[in-house]
């Protein structure tokens, strides 16, 4: 990680951070300073990533959100708060999908994949404005989106589409609360290696997809450090409104 940022004194809430890349946006701020809370359906799934933080001499929080509940969402606020006093940014993570035909694609999948991806950055995102315009201090949001939020891909129709609406909802955001000092920007990774999908690249299926992106290569984690430090810190501080791709150049490959 060569971008270094303080983010001392700072309230960070990270959805969707029981496992990949919201669980390591929680070390990755917490090492650079900021209080975390990881919230995720299951904060127990947090709590060893939460106890390393914390070993580590950082501070951290488990809490339990389910980012489609608007009830969820304002229990959460008040944990936070509750804690530490103040919120300075949320950063919306959580993602799922399917791998399905569109034509095949039933309701009740297409409705889970909105609700999670779009629908719970509106909610979370809403409820954290509402604390930070109140506060009257501004805040900063992060939504993590993704290259498929600009391209398409076959049998994702549905994580396309709420990664799509995201960057517009992202755009509406920043033009709405920068009243408020608030302001709102949009991380689009492409294909990053993870635990979860490291079998997939392995195959050959998965190596025919790496020699698609223009720098021959998956993203890793630590890719994502510099520009998820860059928009969360006061280095982007008249930027909003933006949506940074780390994808090397996958967006840009010939179609």
């Amino acid at each position: 990680m060569s971008f270094h940022a303080s983010f001392q004194g700072r309230t960070v809430l990270i959805t969707g951070a029981s496992r990949g890349l919201g669980a390591h946006f929680s070390e990755i701020l917490a090492a650079s300073g900021a209080r975390v809370a990881m919230a995720a359906r299951r904060s127990a799934d947090c709590q060893a990533r939460c106890d390393r933080i914390r070993a580590a001499g950082g501070e951290a929080l488990a809490i339990s959100l389910d980012v489609t509940e608007r009830a969820s969402a304002d229990a959460a606020m008040a944990a936070v708060l509750g804690a530490w006093g103040r919120l300075d940014m949320p950063v919306n993570n959580p993602g799922v999908t399917t791998t399905t035909p569109l034509l095949d694609q039933d309701e009740a999948s297409w409705t889970r994949i909105m609700d999670t991806n779009l629908k719970g950055a509106f909610i979370v995102g809403q409820a954290a404005a509402r604390v930070m315009a109140a506060d009257g201090k501004g805040g900063n949001i992060v939504n993590v989106a993704s290259i498929l939020g600009v391209r398409v891909a076959g049998q994702v129709a549905a994580y396309s589409a709420s990664k799509a609406g995201l960057l517009q909802l992202t755009r509406s955001m920043a033009l709405e609360w920068a009243r408020h000092g608030i302001r709102a920007n949009a991380l689009c990774p492409g294909y990053v290696e993870t635990d979860l999908n490291r079998e997939l690249f392995a195959s050959e299926a998965g190596k025919a997809l790496i020699r698609r992106i223009p720098t021959r290569r998956l993203g890793q984690l630590s890719d994502l450090d510099g520009p998820l430090l860059f928009l969360c810190s006061d280095a982007s501080a008249h930027v909003t409104d933006a949506s940074i791709a780390v994808d090397g150049g996958h967006l840009v490959s010939s179609l």
